[in-house]
């Protein structure tokens, strides 16, 4: 069974796994939360107890307070920031999330999840228009250098490299800096030579302004894979080079990553000597462990992963091109190709599918279309009448024109539909697999063309027959005003009483 991910609220219900979690985290602490003291964390602040389960149980958690910073000196305590352990202190008004308890299941360790909740974190740092997010941190790796330097000495050294403090650097790492080392913060703390340093990340979209209402997140970041066809020695040096770029992304904090159509075509160069359509079916076998693969990058890496397309057989036997969205909290769902090429159902003879639908993940409704069916708009036009925001479209073209026909359909549909397009496809020769001679691409993010969008309607592109990621932001809140403010409605201008578009049988109810 697949892990499923979930960060989400601490619950009454995960009190025993959190204790199970948090005593193997700290097998030598003396004293653990109670749940009192958790049931008042909820009662006072629910959104800032946020937590990590695999399959229903908690394997991390990161929880917090909000204070009026100015209130408390820099060289305060944990008693006294926590007002006793009682919370006291919490201020709903105030302006600094505090963190009071971070920690990760020794079990779960090396899998990113404190990334995912410092992440989560920040995200909720903005909503709520705080300042900062400041907490105290241990330096467990002091002890072994407090004979010959100051701790101050050690966090510059830790700062240079010179020193590997794998806590103090995963937090320098995503963006917090030291304000000033605290003694006496925790008390019997001799692991950290009873110092530690109070950490601050700085929230760049704080406005003095009163804060509005919670929004959902409306900025989100694609990742797209220009993808290099080379013979590779083997499947797994083949996904070598996937889990590379991938962790690339993952660098730069993308929600989601696209490969290309049939990006794993490569392979049928052992096969070559057979006739094209014996050769794509020996392809298939290779479609679960690729699946299997994907969803275990997408949890490792915390990003979405749109995994391009894969050859399938369908219970009937016959051939489909199809594809997965494997969710960063290990769930998946599968996207098929309605329409087929004149050269695919020659050649390799696939059938076209039958289902299409949107898919809603932590960073908007999307949807996808594997090459040629963008070029179709009816499916396009039913994916947004469910409210899709980004459309993914994988792609592999041959020749410029044919790259030409998906690039233009695919402006196409960010116009006529108020989303954007994320286009991705593969460059380079693969002269031992036939039918997969050559190829052309150029990976862009499109969008529609209005006052709020680049006036071409290209967002970003990559450089031709190049490969490469394309790193791209997007603000789907500006989607939102575009179709209630733009300068033409496409989706709202819609002749209804004249002309309607439906397809019970290809799209479930959403």
């Amino acid at each position: 069974m697949n892990e499923v991910i979930e960060i989400r609220h601490l619950q009454a219900e995960d009190y025993e796994s959190f204790d199970a979690a948090m005593r193997r985290a700290y097998p030598e602490m003396g004293s653990y939360w109670p749940a009192k003291s958790l049931e008042r964390l909820q009662e006072l602040f629910p959104m800032g107890q946020l937590v990590v389960t695999i399959n229903g149980a908690v394997v991390a958690a990161a929880l917090a307070i909000i204070v009026e910073r100015a209130k408390y000196p820099d060289e305060h305590t944990y008693r006294q920031i926590t007002g006793e352990y009682t919370f006291s202190t919490h201020d709903p008004a105030g302006d600094t999330l505090y963190g009071i308890e971070v920690f990760v299941d020794p079990d779960y360790r090396g899998r990113r999840l404190a990334r995912r909740l410092y992440e989560a974190r920040k995200e909720l740092c903005e909503r709520l228009n705080l300042r900062a997010i400041t907490f105290g941190a241990r330096i467990a790796g002091y002890r072994e250098y407090q004979e010959t330097m100051t701790p101050k000495d050690y966090v510059q050294r830790v700062k240079n490299r010179e020193i590997v403090d794998p806590a103090l650097n995963f937090q320098l790492s995503n963006d917090f800096h030291p304000v000033r080392v605290i003694r006496g913060y925790l008390p019997g703390d001799e692991a950290s030579g009873n110092y530690a340093l109070l950490m601050e990340w700085d929230n760049m979209l704080y406005s003095q302004r009163p804060a509005t209402a919670v929004a959902p997140k409306t900025q989100v970041r694609l990742g797209l894979v220009q993808w290099q066809m080379r013979l590779y020695d083997s499947f797994d040096d083949l996904f070598q080079q996937v889990e590379y770029f991938v962790d690339a992304l993952s660098a730069y904090r993308a929600d989601f990553a696209l490969f290309p159509e049939l990006f794993h075509g490569p392979l049928m160069a052992e096969t070559n000597e057979l006739a094209e359509i014996d050769a794509i079916r020996k392809l298939s076998q290779f479609s679960p462990e690729i699946l299997r693969r994907f969803t275990q990058l997408a949890v490792k890496y915390h990003i979405n992963i749109i995994t391009g397309s894969m050859p399938e057989l369908a219970p009937d036997g016959q051939l489909m091109n199809v594809g997965y969205l494997c969710r960063r909290n290990g769930t998946t769902e599968r996207y098929e190709k309605i329409h087929v090429t004149p050269n695919e159902a020659k050649y390799w003879a696939l059938k076209g599918g039958t289902s299409l639908q949107t898919f809603d993940t932590d960073s908007g409704r999307i949807g996808v279309l594997i090459c040629y069916d963008s070029e179709f708009p009816e499916l396009a036009r039913l994916l947004a009448d469910q409210g899709m925001d980004i459309l993914f479209v994988p792609f592999l073209t041959d020749t410029q024109t044919a790259y030409s026909r998906v690039r233009h359909c695919a402006q196409a549909r960010a116009i006529e539909n108020e989303c954007y397009v994320a286009i991705a496809g593969s460059v380079g020769n693969l002269p031992r697999v036939k039918n997969m001679d050559i190829q052309y691409a150029q990976s862009a993010v499109l969008t529609p063309c209005d006052f709020s969008f680049p006036t071409t309607g290209v967002k970003s592109e990559a450089t031709p027959n190049t490969e490469m990621i394309l790193v791209t932001d997007v603000d789907l809140s500006i989607l939102d005003k575009l179709r209630q403010q733009g300068s033409v409605q496409n989706l709202r201008s819609r002749r209804h009483d004249v002309y309607s578009l439906s397809s019970a049988q290809l799209m479930p109810k959403h």
